[in-house]
């Protein structure tokens, strides 16, 4: 498998459940402004819509989405336990996770980061982030995950998010609970191999 990345990007998230399900795979950096692949490729031509990540299988398709991604990687080693078994109700609470994380906090982070944003979106962005972490928090209480006590790919992915903050001065530190899974996260051996493989740490 290839993982089609951009440093800090969200692919970070698919990066370290890759590492937590111990799967191999080639790790291939896209540039930002040339769109070129370090493998020679044109990242249009392997992910059409033009963000990553991809995941490029060893049958040769490819996969995209974050949430569809960290699925699949979390189904390739059902030992590691980074999802709960297809069909249970706490896998469909997995799935609201990723999908509250993807389009509720990621995509409020978006405007953010883009320097032709207008300041009304990224104003809304200010005032939209705090609502959407308050349910996170209150959603995730004592727990030390956002499933309980079991690390999964919901937890890689809000960590990652949360990483975004100290980048465009939106200090996480509001959200104590957050603050700490996020912490709790970062120590984790494999995302600390996966911030050191995309030349996020040293």
């Amino acid at each position: 498998m290839k993982l089609y990345y951009t440093a800090n990007a969200c692919s970070l998230a698919s990066n370290i459940a890759l590492r937590e399900a111990g799967l191999k795979f080639e790790l291939v950096k896209v540039d930002r402004k040339t769109r070129k692949a370090a493998d020679g490729l044109d990242y249009d031509e392997v992910n059409p819509k033009g963000y990553v990540p991809a995941l490029t299988l060893d049958n040769g398709e490819v996969l995209t989405e974050n949430v569809a991604v960290l699925q699949y990687i979390a189904d390739r080693n059902p030992a590691a336990k980074l999802a709960p078994p297809a069909g249970t109700m706490e896998r469909y609470r997995l799935m609201e996770w990723l999908s509250y994380i993807n389009s509720e906090i990621h995509k409020t982070f978006s405007p953010l980061f883009r320097a032709e944003a207008p300041e009304g979106a990224k104003e809304w962005a200010r005032n939209s982030l705090p609502r959407r972490l308050d349910y996170a928090q209150s959603a995730l209480g004592s727990k030390s995950y956002l499933m309980g006590e079991q690390f999964t790919v919901a937890d890689a992915y809000l960590y990652v998010v949360l990483g975004w903050g100290r980048h465009v001065n939106f200090d996480i530190g509001r959200w104590p609970q957050l603050q700490r899974l996020h912490e709790r996260v970062g120590a984790r051996p494999h995302t600390v191999e996966a911030l050191k493989s995309e030349g996020l740490l040293k």
